[in-house]
């Protein structure tokens, strides 16, 4: 981005993209503020995608799988194993699985639009998609933690253990704060931002080394070349925070649900 900086901008004054060339216009606008917009198109474009690729996967259960099989078993696996096994225990976690797994994928494939030319559109770089998954899981582990300890719940998420009486009229606001306000918040706003930032960043690189090369001093024209350098690699560190996102999010549910789960022993 240094080379934005130069002086002598033969053609101008660089003008960055901005939110609103990221939001494109709807595909068939009616009555509804956005309409039928691109985000919500390869929202459900994602879920034939998924659909298609673990019902294929799953057609033909050999015992020795082939390739896709293998891909679509390793994949149930991980989330299996690695996120809801591990996170929530032995004995409750494979109740939670479908949701876990669905999450996983969910978010996966829609961040990935991002990294796919043409396409390069993280639909969670729209802030209400993360809003409507948050809200799922947070409506999620309140109704874990009220259906294993009933009202009670509340009140050991709110009141930690072992704190001396004079202390809880200060910890108890903080913890309804931090639990039951702040935590869906910052769940959704972690994804929504990251695939915000990351898909601004890569537009204005790409608009930088557009401007560049149309300037007339060879300078800035040969510096096009440092700003081309940098935005692969921003785009490979994007492609990578996709992957964590999804898998973040998807562990922070894992989280949340073993905390309700299991409130009685925190």
């Amino acid at each position: 981005m240094i080379a934005l900086a130069l002086p002598a901008q033969d053609s101008g004054t660089f003008t960055p993209p901005g939110i609103e060339e990221l939001h494109l216009p709807a595909i068939i606008p009616w009555g509804a503020a956005d309409g039928f917009s691109k985000q919500m198109l390869l929202v459900i474009l994602s879920v034939v995608i998924i659909g298609t690729f673990f019902v294929i996967a799953a057609r033909k259960q050999q015992l020795v799988p082939g390739k896709l099989q293998f891909a679509g078993e390793s994949a149930y696996s991980f989330v299996r194993n690695s996120i809801a096994k591990d996170i929530i225990g032995g004995r409750d976690f494979m109740k939670y699985v479908p949701l876990l797994f669905t999450l996983f994928f969910f978010i996966l494939v829609n961040n990935i639009y991002g990294a796919i030319p043409l396409i390069q559109l993280p639909t969670f770089s729209h802030v209400g998609g993360a809003y409507v998954l948050a809200a799922i899981v947070y409506i999620t582990w309140i109704a874990v933690g009220v259906r294993k300890s009933g009202l009670k719940y509340f009140k050991l998420a709110t009141v930690p253990s072992g704190v001396p009486f004079y202390i809880l009229p200060i910890v108890v606001p903080i913890e309804i704060i931090s639990n039951f306000l702040v935590r869906p918040v910052t769940h959704s706003l972690r994804l929504f931002a990251t695939m915000l930032a990351g898909h601004l960043i890569i537009m204005i690189s790409g608009a930088g080394i557009e401007f560049l090369v149309m300037q007339e001093n060879v300078l800035l024209k040969g510096a096009s070349v440092l700003v081309l350098g940098g935005a692969i690699a921003m785009y490979m560190l994007e492609a990578l925070i996709m992957v964590l996102q999804a898998y973040v999010f998807t562990l922070l549910t894992a989280i949340y649900i073993e905390g309700a789960l299991h409130a009685d022993s925190h």
